[in-house]
């Protein structure tokens, strides 16, 4: 069982006919191997012949992009990380004043009860005496 040989035997025909047949059995083998992509893989052969400055271009020009959009991204998230920050910070202090207020308030709730236990006091006793 030998594979039938995919060579062709031309004797008589010309330098350009050959090279017409050997691209022929080419774009025919594409055709047979990838049915999906054949037409996108021939328009790409075109296109890359006459386009290939042109595509640099555009593979620098999308690099630069990317890296603009990604530097730009990363100083935004920056600043907001940097103001997240700044308001932790913020709400710290006004915690730390809030409490030392409530302290302060609490002593002097407690100042205030022992001046009315004793005012209370005295007026009892007085009271009492009359």
């Amino acid at each position: 069982m030998e594979r039938p040989s995919l060579e062709i035997n031309l004797p008589d025909t010309h330098e350009e006919g050959k090279l017409y047949v050997v691209d022929s059995l080419n774009n025919l083998n594409k055709l047979n191997v990838c049915p999906d992509e054949n037409q996108h893989s021939l328009d790409e052969e075109e296109n890359s012949v006459g386009t290939g400055e042109n595509m640099a271009g555009s593979n620098t020009r999308n690099t630069c992009l990317f890296f603009v959009t990604f530097i730009f991204t990363l100083i935004i998230s920056l600043a907001l990380v940097s103001f997240v920050i700044f308001l932790i910070i913020q709400t710290r202090n006004k915690m730390d004043q809030i409490s030392s207020r409530l302290l302060s308030e609490k002593k002097n709730i407690e100042e205030l009860k022992k001046i009315n236990n004793i005012l209370l006091k005295h007026l009892n006793q007085s009271g009492i005496k009359d």
